[in-house]
């Protein structure tokens, strides 16, 4: 078990590191991709399939990118570079940090511009915007959103701003002391939001329709529901990205992994299904579409939040918790990077904060320009933002998944991966850990990155 200590410092309890995980997995994909996606595939049967693929894909993988993370102590291309050579492989497995860390700017590039869409959408529905909105109304406020490169910037700088602020000031001072105060912030917020849903909403047809399974739903779709089902699993814990890695290397070596991963995992989860329990009833209620896709959230509930009692002051409370959301996973996805300017170069963190913030920035600039002034700029057919989003979720991310699955299952010792997670060789829990890590979760990455770029649809196999 690693009994070093990071240099840029550790989470002061194990509750501060369950609250920071579970910051950087929940995030828009909880909130917003979430609720649309189980309604695209019918609901209860779809998140039935999830919840299994929660517990057979994504714990295991969570367990192993923590246990990964704790035993390097660096940023992880330095994890992997160390972990490498300790184990006798080959270098090429540094490319495992090189990739998540890549991901993360990615990712934040384009989730910035997201998040500003919802920072937007606080003062819309606070001033009122949405009373009396229909279909055609909500679909031009958006538009007239996306389609103006001014304000788009303005927001994405404000919240890449945000970010950068709690990154610089450290681990203990920044990343942990934000979490402290939003992450039970956030579940406030989400609670209110379901005791709202209750009394406005049709509640009992929200219950029904997220937990009554009815495979007959799928249908056709089956195999395809099982595979978003994975995929979502995969994507929602931050998986692959280098986040839980860095967040790992903070943890105290006395602390159990499989214990905390576990509780990670429930919290997610939990989260994923109050905002489905916060949307649906809401959606039911005034008759509305629950699988209308991305649009769901800045389309479909701002007509929802205009035509009901009290549906303003609920609409600033949701878009509230989703910046929340987004910030918590967003400030995950910077610390890679800052850690590795630290570690590599020298910098202050301050400094590398503040430079890789700027970066990132720039890139967002390009993804939200493609949105409008850019949008006949493309590069292998896609603007910046849906090429950035296509190559990170389809497959850096998955690749990412599936190097961490390897490493940690056939090229790390059993001894090293038993002394890590804390576990005996006879224990029941580490074989099946083992046999999930080895075989399970692998496989379910490669059919993930198989649906994801199409291929099961290119040979009529879904």
């Amino acid at each position: 078990m690693s009994t070093t200590t990071s240099i840029h410092g550790m989470w002061s309890s194990r509750l501060a590191f369950i609250l920071a995980a579970t910051g950087s997995a929940v995030g828009l994909g909880n909130i917003w991709r979430f609720p649309y996606t189980a309604g695209e595939y019918g609901g209860g049967a779809f998140v039935l399939i999830y919840l299994a693929c929660v517990a057979a894909i994504g714990l295991p993988i969570m367990m192993a990118e923590i246990m990964l993370g704790r035993r390097g102590r660096q940023s992880p291309i330095n994890t992997m570079r160390t972990l490498a050579k300790q184990e006798g492989a080959a270098p090429v497995w540094r490319v495992l940090g090189w990739m998540g860390i890549v991901s993360g700017v990615l990712i934040l590039s384009f989730y910035s511009v997201i998040a500003g869409w919802t920072m937007a959408y606080v003062f819309r529905a606070g001033g009122g915007l949405f009373s009396g909105m229909d279909g055609e109304a909500a679909g031009a406020m958006f538009d007239a959103l996306v389609a103006d490169p001014e304000r788009l910037l303005a927001w994405h700088s404000i919240f890449m701003a945000m970010c950068v602020l709690v990154v610089a000031r450290g681990v203990a001072s920044g990343l942990e002391r934000a979490v402290r105060i939003l992450m039970p912030a956030l579940f406030v917020l989400l609670v209110a939001m379901v005791i709202y849903a209750a009394q406005a909403g049709d509640f009992s047809a929200g219950l029904k329709y997220m937990f009554q399974p009815d495979f007959a739903e799928l249908g056709a779709h089956a195999g395809e529901a099982v595979l978003s089902a994975m995929g979502q699993a995969f994507f929602s814990l931050s998986l692959g990205m280098g986040a839980i890695m860095i967040y790992g290397s903070y943890l105290n070596s006395q602390a159990s992994i499989g214990q905390n991963a576990l509780i990670i995992a429930v919290m997610d989860t939990l989260v994923a299904l109050l905002a489905g329990l916060a949307i649906f009833p809401i959606v039911f209620a005034q008759g509305l579409e629950p699988g209308s896709g991305p649009g769901l959230i800045f389309q479909t509930l701002p007509i929802a939040f205009g035509q009901m009692p009290g549906g303003a002051f609920f609409g600033v409370l949701f878009f509230v918790l989703l910046v929340f959301a987004a910030w918590t996973s967003a400030i995950s996805l910077l610390e890679p990077v800052v850690a590795l300017l630290v570690e590599s170069l020298g910098f202050s963190r301050v400094r590398a904060a503040i430079l890789s913030g700027i970066g990132i920035w720039l890139l967002g600039i390009a993804c939200l320009l493609s949105l409008n002034v850019w949008s006949g700029v493309t590069l292998f057919g896609k603007g910046f933002l849906d090429l950035f989003d296509y190559v990170t979720a389809n497959v850096l991310l998955p690749l990412g998944g599936l190097m961490i699955a390897l490493f940690a299952g056939w090229v790390m010792r059993r001894a090293a991966s038993q002394d890590e997670l804390g576990l005996g060789e006879t224990s029941r829990a580490y074989r099946l850990w083992r046999l999930l890590i080895r075989y399970v979760a692998p496989v379910a990455v490669v059919l993930i990155f198989l649906h994801a770029i199409g291929l099961f649809k290119k040979f009529g196999l879904i």
